[in-house]
């Protein structure tokens, strides 16, 4: 539903302090505003927390005389404008496609299905949904959503455990990592859009509406630092779930929210794509990739559940065993080709990232195994663990360049080599990092942000900084004692938000633009993890 005020002038734009909850006003020529409310309800009801399928759009004027037209075109899943209506007294249903839509609201029903324009004397409500009829008039529904709403945001955000600085930062990035979490399975989707491209070159366009299991560990130590624990715990449940499902421990990368396993890609011929970039894709083919990161990453991930005493399923024996399966495929394909996590389509080689994770699986499983008292499954792990380290610490290391490399026996680096120190492979104050480091810097640097790799790959070379990997940048520096540095890199980075304080994937260097699916969660968590890194701590405040 788009609200177009008639002579617009100028607009501005703010959350609602600690909620989702986005106000718009919109200024014409003669001194008329408009107040524009979107919101999707959440609260809690009946002990759980009730967040129907609806988005709330109220429409208030402010002052003067403003004249607004109300334009609601919904699309089918294809691109086209769902043409065919129905309309009751306050209410007009978009029939033709699945699901049935309606929309709900005290506004003239014919002055939207003419899309004509009127004076707002007061507020209008919208409520668009499923096919369902609303129980109350339109306005008190809206007025009682609102409250609920932001009641439950005031008091999640109450909950949380933020750092010292950087708290409006911190909140805000937390809040958008909720609403990336789905809670009907737990799942944590990538972003909420499809095929935004990552440059203003076509090609490079993907669907991320799914739950990729390598952003797991990422995801649930920003989750633990914040002290989120439901939300943690829930998606917990989810990687859980996929393991117990899987087939002898195979994994995909890449999963449906619901856990669906086969996200087959097609192209949407008939949208053109944001700014005519295409192609628009539906589906994402690297479900069908190997991506041998994932074993380790869903073990990272898991081995929460063993030692976060706040978990219901704490010191679960059963759980350990299915997680032993995945151990299993990390140490037979560590050091066999893959995708690797930038998911490469061309090509495939041993990803020094890939067979480091599938170490840190096989190594948190020694660890798990010491929890739970079993020494004859810790010393297993810990064999497999310290072979496959002895082999990647030989065949990842470049001596000429100082450098671990992003594949085996290679030359080349990514933006992954500085999560060696994150997951435990070498500590920060070892030489082989301090090299790694510094070769980053040389090639993958461009000013104040990071290239997650400069060669060229299926599309050419990459444009654009990837926002992540300058993240893991500055976490690296702050693990090196470099915090001044870290935190100038920082402050730069938030500059380069949205006015609302948003993320993308990419940002290119000269303009400052962002690039790539909107809002992007690795983005948002990494702001979350750096953060915390950086902040002062809360009795060093005062």
């Amino acid at each position: 539903c788009a609200v177009d005020v008639l002579d617009l002038e100028r607009t501005e734009q703010a959350y609602d302090e600690n909620t989702p909850i986005l106000r718009t006003r919109l200024h014409d020529r003669h001194g008329g505003c408009v107040e524009v409310i979107d919101f999707a309800p959440r609260f809690m009801h009946y002990g759980r927390v009730f967040c129907p399928m609806m988005l709330v759009r109220q429409v208030r004027r402010v002052h003067g005389v403003p004249r607004v037209r109300l334009v609601v075109r919904p699309a089918a899943s294809t691109g086209q404008v769902r043409r065919g209506t129905t309309t009751g007294s306050h209410h007009i249903r978009y029939v033709d496609g699945l699901p049935v839509l309606r929309l709900t609201t005290d506004a003239s029903v014919s002055a939207i299905v003419e899309e004509r324009a009127f004076v707002l004397e007061d507020s209008v409500t919208l409520l668009f949904g499923p096919d369902e009829s609303v129980q109350g008039a339109p306005r008190d529904v809206g007025d009682q959503f609102l409250r609920e709403t932001a009641l439950y945001w005031h008091e999640w955000v109450r909950s949380l455990a933020i750092p010292f600085e950087w708290q409006r930062d911190v909140i805000r990035a937390a809040v958008t990592l909720q609403l990336n979490a789905v809670e009907d399975t737990g799942a944590i989707v990538a972003a909420v859009t499809t095929s935004i491209p990552e440059s203003r070159e076509g090609g490079r366009t993907w669907d991320y509406r799914y739950c990729w299991l390598r952003d797991g560990f990422m995801v649930v130590n920003a989750l633990n630092r914040l002290g989120a624990t439901r939300t943690m715990e829930r998606f917990l449940g989810y990687i859980v779930n996929l393991v117990a499902n899987s087939r002898d421990g195979a994994l995909h990368p890449v999963y449906g929210i619901s856990g669906r396993e086969r996200l087959d890609e097609h192209v949407v011929t008939a949208l053109t794509g944001y700014r005519g970039i295409g192609p628009v894709r539906f589906g994402n083919q690297a479900y069908a990739q190997a991506q041998h990161d994932v074993y380790g990453a869903a073990i990272l991930a898991a081995t929460h559940v063993f030692f976060d005493r706040r978990l219901v399923r704490s010191h679960d024996a059963s759980l350990f065993m299915r997680l032993e399966a995945l151990g299993d495929r990390a140490a037979a394909l560590y050091d066999q080709p893959d995708a690797g996590l930038w998911e490469l389509r061309g090509r495939s080689a041993v990803h020094t990232h890939s067979a480091v994770m599938c170490w840190a699986g096989c190594d948190r499983l020694a660890r798990i195994a010491g929890h739970l008292q079993l020494p004859d499954r810790e010393a297993h792990w810990r064999a497999t663990a310290d072979r496959m380290h002895g082999v990647i610490s030989e065949r990842a290391w470049n001596p000429d360049l100082n450098s671990f490399t992003s594949v085996f026996d290679g030359a080349a680096l990514d933006a992954s080599l500085l999560l060696l120190e994150e997951v435990g492979f070498v500590r920060a104050d070892d030489p082989r990092y301090a090299g790694t480091v510094a070769a980053v810097e040389r090639t993958l640097r461009r000013g104040d942000f990071v290239f997650r790799y400069v060669d060229e790959d299926d599309f050419g070379r990459p444009e654009n900084a990837f926002v992540i990997c300058t993240f893991w940048y500055i976490n690296a520096l702050v693990a090196m004692g470099r915090r001044a540095e870290a935190r100038r890199l920082f402050e730069n980075l938030l500059s380069c938000r949205t006015a609302l304080g948003l993320f993308a994937e990419h940002i290119d260097v000269e303009t400052r633009e962002q690039w790539g699916n909107f809002v992007q969660t690795y983005s948002m968590v990494g702001l979350i993890n750096s953060a915390v890194r950086l902040s002062k701590r809360w009795d060093e405040a005062f």
